[in-house]
């Protein structure tokens, strides 16, 4: 589970935090439900008490407004929430109220002179990439002509041969093998390597090959979104090949729908020829382009006038 310590240590480059109270609590666990960073950081709001509290100059005036009773009451919210923390922005003074509240009740309580917005966007993009749903997928993944590339299938069926042939036609590898995956924004997959295989792949005969030593920096990518699964099949499984798909295939990938082709693996094929295709045509839906939709209206305009 993410901690406040966690927190504060991730971004220390970034935004310079200084302890005031509650030092005790800094293994208090942020909440992880799967809700976006969003809801777990923001504006000091009684609605949402269970999020990081950011405190700014308005919020501060606003606390300093009210009496003592009514401060109370807005500490006691907060903590009937299980505020997981509060941090004070632009360099705020803490009231002795509030620093002697969160001492007592453990809530860590931390400043910063970084604006609230600024510390609210910061801390959004890093807990959204820290907390993002992720997982490991067995394949190769490629940058072919700026589209992130997955290439999966069975073993033996050559997908670091096609990799590195690839490779060899200017695009780069991302990772081999294993590929982790993470949902970092509701519309957006990225994939990575793991640290151990960075910059490796394995080709059958030939090892462990370190591409970035063999085709230069240009030949590998450190993360690429993920817009394309190609899947390769034996050519004798025709019962799981359809040589015209009238509707794009999908596959659901962290709960998002990526594109999804299908290859077959045969003597005399160019599977690199075809891979950069598939990712052409990709890059033309994106762009609204349907070639197969174009083609059906060409046919039932033909039709209908031939039956004229």
């Amino acid at each position: 589970m993410l901690t406040v310590q966690d927190l504060v240590d991730d971004n220390a480059d970034k935004i310079p935090f200084t302890w005031i109270a509650g030092h005790a609590a800094a293994d208090n666990g942020i909440p992880d439900d799967g809700t976006s960073a969003a809801d777990l950081i923001g504006h000091l709001n009684l609605i949402h008490p269970s999020r990081i509290q950011v405190v700014g100059e308005g919020e501060m005036a606003y606390y300093t407004r009210m009496d003592a009773r009514r401060r109370s009451q807005q500490i006691d919210e907060l903590l009937v929430g299980n505020v997981p923390g509060i941090l004070l922005a632009d360099g705020l003074s803490a009231p002795d109220d509030l620093i002697e509240n969160c001492e007592k009740h453990n809530v860590p309580l931390l400043s910063t002179p970084i604006s609230a917005a600024q510390v609210i966007d910061l801390l959004r993009v890093y807990l959204g990439k820290r907390l993002a749903p992720t997982t490991t997928v067995h394949g190769v993944f490629m940058d072919v002509l700026g589209v992130g590339v997955l290439i999966t299938g069975e073993s033996g069926l050559g997908k670091s041969e096609l990799a590195l042939e690839l490779i060899s036609r200017g695009h780069g590898l991302v990772a081999d093998d294993a590929v982790e995956l993470s949902r970092t924004a509701p519309s957006v997959i990225e994939g990575h390597c793991p640290p151990l295989l960075q910059n490796l792949l394995e080709v059958r005969g030939l090892g462990l090959l370190d591409i970035r030593t063999i085709f230069g920096e240009t030949s590998v990518r450190r993360k690429m979104r993920l817009k394309l699964i190609v899947h390769l099949i034996r050519a004798t499984a025709q019962d799981k090949f359809e040589r015209l798909p009238l509707q794009d295939m999908t596959q659901d990938m962290l709960g998002l729908p990526i594109r999804r082709v299908m290859l077959q693996v045969a003597a005399g094929r160019n599977l690199a020829v075809l891979v950069e295709a598939a990712v052409r045509n990709t890059i033309l839906k994106l762009r609204g382009i349907d070639t197969l939709g174009e083609f059906m209206e060409r046919q039932t305009i033909a039709i209908m006038q031939n039956s004229k």
